[in-house]
């Protein structure tokens, strides 16, 4: 592919639509929506819900957990986002017998969310006040998808999300440096943990960047999240899947989300496995700067509409053939870009 440019495009050989110029910045989230506060009574607790099913929640105290429902002042409030979820933070009573009561519910700060099915306006919120997002793929045993990882980038971005990576099952590397060059093309955007659970490797550094903070743990089935959480948390005896031979993708091991504590002030959600992932529509002018390789450049380019795919004078196009922009990652954004999973 050819980035060369002959000559400098004149305003004749193009009309622009009217549409808004890319920004060079990263897509901002939208506001969380917040559940109505009450003011914690006297004597109430700080905790943290870490696990929600039906009308139960567990709050993970400083010293102890507690099963709670909520208090009827709080589910009598019309809410368009769930009242309480997984990773927030609430005031509860204790009421004895490993027992409580959630008294309220503190602001949250960011939400990793879903519009809520057959509404086009209520949040279904995954996990609330979150700090980064782990992508774990295997290096071999499931073979890695990078288009997929792709995904998970994207919509970690759209969410003023930060996001790692760890390569998992280092210790199947073969040839030695596959692995590193399987991933190289992320090395300029995110940090990358090569890690193993059988050797220890890389697992000192991965605590290190999870320590104080809450971490959203995602990628394919079979790739060894399970395995690795353990590792990072011997207590928590998750289940772990195996590899389907017929496929060559993961039996899920996880259902629901779930919040691990596994130092102090540290939390990992465990979110359920997925044998693919439907990236949802993005408008086509965001999906751009949901790649921060090409973030630099969109306000470069000749035509204020530019696609970043066909057009001469094109910023990004000529850093991809410069080598100031991987190759690999260009190419994810033109299939997406020209795909069905883009909305135009």
């Amino acid at each position: 592919m050819s980035m060369a440019v002959t000559r400098r495009p004149t305003r004749k050989d193009h009309v622009p639509k009217r549409r808004r110029p890319p920004s060079s910045q990263s897509p901002r989230a939208d506001a969380t929506s917040q559940p109505d506060i009450v003011t914690p009574p006297a004597g109430s607790l700080p905790g943290r819900v870490v696990r929600a099913f039906g009308l139960w929640h567990e709050v993970r105290l400083e010293d102890r957990t507690l099963l709670c429902t909520m208090r009827g002042l709080l589910k009598r409030r019309r809410q368009r986002t769930d009242i309480v979820a997984v990773g927030d933070q609430v005031w509860v009573t204790d009421l004895g017998g490993d027992e409580g009561v959630i008294e309220a519910v503190e602001p949250r700060t960011r939400v990793l969310a879903r519009t809520a099915r057959n509404t086009d306006d209520v949040e279904q919120v995954i996990l609330a006040n979150l700090d980064q997002a782990l992508f774990v793929f295997a290096v071999h045993d499931p073979e890695p998808h990078v288009r997929m990882l792709d995904r998970f980038l994207i919509l970690a971005e759209l969410q003023g999300l930060p996001a790692r990576i760890a390569a998992n099952k280092i210790d199947l590397d073969n040839p030695p440096g596959h692995a590193a060059e399987l991933f190289c093309p992320y090395t300029g955007a995110y940090p990358i943990h090569y890690v193993s659970v059988r050797s220890g490797a890389g697992l000192n550094d991965l605590r290190a960047a999870l320590a104080g903070r809450v971490t959203a743990v995602a990628g394919p089935s079979g790739v060894g999240k399970s395995s690795l959480l353990n590792a990072l948390h011997p207590d928590g005896d998750r289940t772990i899947g195996d590899i389907s031979e017929a496929t060559g993708k993961g039996r899920h091991t996880t259902t629901a989300t779930r919040l691990y504590e596994i130092g102090p002030a540290t939390f990992v959600a465990d979110t359920p496995g997925m044998r693919a992932l439907a990236m949802h529509a993005v408008d086509a002018d965001r999906l751009p700067g949901c790649f921060p390789e090409l973030r630099p450049y969109l306000d470069q380019c000749f035509y204020p509409d530019c696609t970043h795919v066909i057009e001469a004078g094109c910023a990004v196009r000529e850093a991809v053939g410069a080598g100031a922009i991987p190759l690999l990652r260009y190419e994810s954004y033109v299939a997406l870009r020209t795909g069905d999973e883009v909305r135009q």
